[in-house]
């Protein structure tokens, strides 16, 4: 246990901070599963309107520093790119 009382402060916060980043990066996930169950489905206008928000709260997560700046880019690079893929091999 501690014994200086900002012991205890850091432990109260650092509490509050793992709560709010679980759930900034659980919503991130399930964002994340919602655009590849469109893709899967070949909904190509849904998609692209998610992918929007996702773009969104990715770069949010980065201000907040719940998620790294290169994490959310390579992340949100392999969604780009999947949602490229997947619209190029619709049309031919």
């Amino acid at each position: 246990m501690p014994i200086k009382r900002s012991s205890y402060k850091d432990i109260r916060r650092s509490g509050k901070r793992r709560v709010k980043n679980t759930a900034a990066r659980s919503e991130l996930k399930t964002l994340v599963k919602k655009f590849e169950k469109l893709l899967s489905e070949k909904k190509l206008d849904a998609a692209k309107s998610e992918i929007n928000a996702i773009v969104s709260k990715f770069h949010r997560a980065v201000t907040k520093g719940v998620v790294k700046k290169n994490t959310a880019s390579r992340k949100i690079s392999r969604l780009m790119k999947r949602l490229r893929t997947q619209g190029s091999g619709a049309k031919a």
